[in-house]
């Protein structure tokens, strides 16, 4: 060995040489002999478990579930929202659905409730319906006959105007002229021209003249309506017809709650008087047809009517307080007024009008 080589040697083994094995002391032993000693990880050791799989099968139960209502929500809205709005949930009730296509079947059987003058609709299908023209569904407007979708969605429009200035406006109601329904009427239409001049100024009229063929009315010294809310339900279709023209068919009922006029007790009778209206229009193509701008023409107007009088024609709704006014004949029918599951009348493309009169096995 070199005497570099002996200096080095003698340096390392002072200072301690790179890796070299040291002595432990005292204290590191009996650490050491305590850790042999207990068993497990000591105290205050950071450990580590691996992770279990977690079973999924809630999820993916509660998916095919939610998967399931809105698929029966989807096909059957109406149905549905009547299983869980079934009672008179408050004033007006839990709405519906807007109406979209023909029910199939008539609303359920709602509680024995009478009418108040606070909730008049309680005790009915209607408390679950909508108020005025909102209750009227309006469908999505396309391109018809000679209209484009911007024009057909106008007609539309106009023709929900005129069965609410027809049937929800309340000076009509009271009896007044009907003037803003009859605005939207073609003028150079003659039979309708006739039948409105007859009906609106006859102080008897008759069964092809009774103004209710088109408009609600009520004698406002006998009747009194209760509230400022009639309850509807109904929508519009509308199809090509003769010459190109847009032909819409509304299929609607109205519900009025009314009272005695003047009744001043304390628990007043409150009836509630039904009708269903089916009112054909054709929105007539100017280039064919003589019309005026914003105006169409009537191709047919119904109705059924239940606690509104049998009796000859007066021009208004006489419902049946007590038991003495209803005076059903034997052509009375009865009928469910909130059953609209069934067809009323046909369309043909004629100019018709028509009344029945129809005693309901609900009210």
């Amino acid at each position: 060995m070199s005497d570099e080589e002996w200096e080095r040697f003698l340096r390392e083994s002072v200072t301690g040489a790179a890796g070299a094995p040291v002595e432990p002391s005292a204290r590191d032993r009996e650490a050491q002999r305590r850790l042999r000693e207990r068993p497990g990880p000591p105290e205050g050791w950071r450990t580590y478990s691996p992770a279990r799989p977690r079973r999924r099968t809630g999820w993916y139960v509660t998916g095919l579930v939610a998967a399931v209502v809105l698929l029966v929500v989807g096909l059957f809205p109406e149905q549905v929202v009547g299983w869980f709005g079934g009672g008179d949930s408050g004033r007006d009730g839990a709405p519906l659905a807007a109406e979209t296509e023909s029910p199939r079947t008539a609303p359920g059987a709602e509680p024995d409730l009478r009418p108040t003058l606070t909730e008049p609709f309680r005790g009915s299908p209607a408390a679950h319906w909508a108020d005025g023209a909102a209750g009227i569904t309006v469908p999505p407007a396309k391109a018809t006959g000679w209209m484009d979708a911007a024009q057909v969605e106008r007609a539309l429009r106009r023709s929900r105007d005129f069965l609410a200035a027809a049937g929800l406006d309340s000076r009509v109601l009271r009896g007044e002229q009907p003037t803003k329904a009859i605005a939207l009427l073609n003028p150079h239409q003659e039979d309708v021209k006739a039948y409105l001049r007859a009906a609106l100024s006859s102080a008897a009229p008759t069964a092809k003249t009774d103004p209710l063929l088109l408009f609600s009315r009520f004698r406002p010294e006998r009747t009194r309506l209760v509230g400022d809310v009639v309850k509807t339900r109904g929508r519009l279709t509308y199809r090509e017809g003769k010459r190109g023209a847009l032909v819409v068919t509304a299929d609607v009922t109205f519900v009025y709650p009314v009272t005695p006029a003047g009744h001043g007790g304390r628990d007043p009778e409150v009836v509630r008087t039904i009708v269903r209206r089916k009112i054909v229009m054709s929105w007539d193509d100017p280039a064919k047809v003589i019309t005026e701008p914003g105006t169409m023409s009537l191709v047919l107007y119904a109705l059924h009517m239940t606690n509104g009088g049998c009796s000859a024609p007066s021009g208004y709704f006489v419902p049946p307080f007590g038991t003495a006014d209803e005076q059903p004949t034997d052509e009375t029918r009865t009928i469910d007024p909130y059953d609209r599951s069934k067809p009323m009348g046909t369309t043909d493309g004629t100019t018709a009008s028509g009344k029945d009169c129809e005693t309901a096995t609900r009210s």
